[in-house]
C-alpha cells in the first residue's frame, strides 16, 4: 500500500467518523433544545437564535451514546461550563479523587414572571 493510499483511507475514515458524529448529535441536540430553556445549565446564561450555537448538550454521564429520549442524561451548558465540566472529568480519570465537588444545578428560571410582562 502506498503513502497515498493509506492517506487517503486515513482520510475517508475520519471524515466518516465526523459525519456519524455530526449526525448523532443533531438527533440528541434537537431534542434537548425542545426540552429544555435555553439557559447554561451551571452559570445561567441565557440564549438566543442568534448565539444558540454556543449552547452545548451536556451528557451528564459522559456517555455520548446514552441519549434518552426523556433527555435524563443531558443539560445544556454553555461553551465555557462544558469545556470546563470535561476538563474536571478528565483530571478525575487521570489522577483520580478521593472526594468530589457536586455543583448544584442552576435554580433560575427565566420564565418565573412570563404573565406579568407579556401583560406590559
Amino acid at each position: 500500500m502506498s503513502v497515498s493510499q493509506g492517506q487517503s483511507k486515513l482520510d475517508k475514515v475520519l471524515a466518516e467518523a465526523r459525519d456519524y458524529k455530526a449526525k448523532r448529535e443533531t438527533g440528541y441536540r434537537e431534542q434537548a433544545l425542545k426540552l429544555y430553556p435555553w439557559v447554561c445549565g451551571r452559570c445561567t446564561r441565557e440564549f438566543t437564535h442568534s448565539n444558540l450555537r454556543e449552547l452545548t448538550v451536556h451528557h451528564r454521564d459522559h456517555n455520548h451514546d446514552n441519549n434518552p429520549s426523556d433527555g435524563s442524561n443531558w443539560e445544556l451548558l454553555c461553551l465555557y461550563c462544558h469545556d470546563n465540566e470535561h476538563s474536571k472529568f478528565e483530571e478525575l480519570i487521570q489522577y483520580g479523587a478521593t472526594t468530589e465537588t457536586k455543583v448544584e444545578s442552576a435554580t433560575y428560571n427565566p420564565f418565573a414572571d412570563l404573565k406579568g410582562m407579556m401583560k406590559k
